[in-house]
This record gives C-alpha cells, sequence and structure tokens, in this order.
C-alpha cells in the first residue's frame, strides 16, 4: 500500500511534512542570518496552512470524496500539533546544545534575560498550536462539508 494513501497516518504524515516545512525555513534564515527578524514568523503561517489544507484534502480523498465537519477539524488540528510538537522538541535541543542563539535572544529581546530554551521552545509550541486550530478552523469553514447526520430519536 502507497504510505499517501493511509487514511488512518494523515496527521502523523502530514505532521512530519509541517515539521520538515518549519525545519528548512529555520535553518534557511538561520544560514542567512535572519532568525532575528520577527515578521519573518509570518512565514511559519503559511507553512502551517499549506500542511494543513493538504491534510484536509487527503483525508477527503481517502474517504471517498466525504468529509464531516468535525472529522476534518481533527485530521488538521492533530496534523498542527504533531508538526509543532515536533518542531518545539527540535528547538528546544537546539537552544540547548547550540548556545549562540540562546545567548542571542537573552541579549537582544525585550524579555531575553527572563528566557531559557524551556520557556522559548514551549512559547513556539504554544503559538504553533493555537496558530494550527485557528488555521484548520477557517479552513474547514471555508471548505465544502458534509452535512451532518441526522438527528436521532427525533419525532416524526
Amino acid at each position: 500500500m502507497n504510505i499517501w494513501n493511509r487514511s488512518t497516518r494523515i496527521p502523523e504524515i502530514y505532521g512530519t511534512l509541517i515539521f520538515l516545512g518549519l525545519l528548512v525555513y529555520f535553518f534557511v534564515m538561520y544560514a542567512a542570518g535572519l532568525i532575528h527578524v520577527i515578521e519573518l514568523r509570518l512565514v511559519n503561517l503559511f507553512i502551517m496552512l499549506a500542511g494543513v489544507y493538504f491534510a484536509i484534502k487527503q483525508y477527503r480523498r481517502t474517504h471517498d470524496g466525504h468529509i464531516n465537519y468535525f472529522r476534518a477539524l481533527a485530521a488538521g488540528t492533530s496534523s498542527a500539533v504533531i508538526g509543532t510538537s515536533t518542531f518545539a522538541l527540535f528547538l528546544f535541543l537546539f537552544l540547548k546544545f547550540e548556545g549562540n542563539l540562546m545567548e542571542s535572544i537573552q541579549q537582544n529581546e525585550a524579555l531575553g534575560p527572563y528566557l531559557n530554551p524551556y520557556i522559548a521552545s514551549f512559547m513556539v509550541f504554544l503559538e504553533g498550536i493555537f496558530s494550527g486550530f485557528g488555521l484548520t478552523y477557517l479552513l474547514v469553514n471555508w471548505i465544502d462539508t458534509d452535512h451532518v447526520a441526522e438527528p436521532i430519536g427525533e419525532a416524526q
């Protein structure tokens, strides 16, 4: 069976793709010396948007063109959670063992003296979770989902 057609592994597959996109972008910005430009973090939103969109699209494709509102919400949010948590773990390890970036953040940012690798990676984790859920919510309301099933036990 092709890995892309596994309907039970959509969050893991697309969460990993989100992580890889964030990782590549992080290293490009780090190598270019633009890691401190806060406005460029907006690109993370587009990486997350693409991952969540394609996860929902894949869910629909593997379920014969049908997608329930709440299943789409779960597939998109869980993909975002997997991608974000993996990236936050990477960022924690990077900040913990690389040293120069964390030292630079502590010296140059407003709340820098109060930050450590634990807090910085947790903030990235929270930001990713909430932006992933928000993007999923917007996408699910934008795409055409199936209607909710008829209520059970309704008087006829």
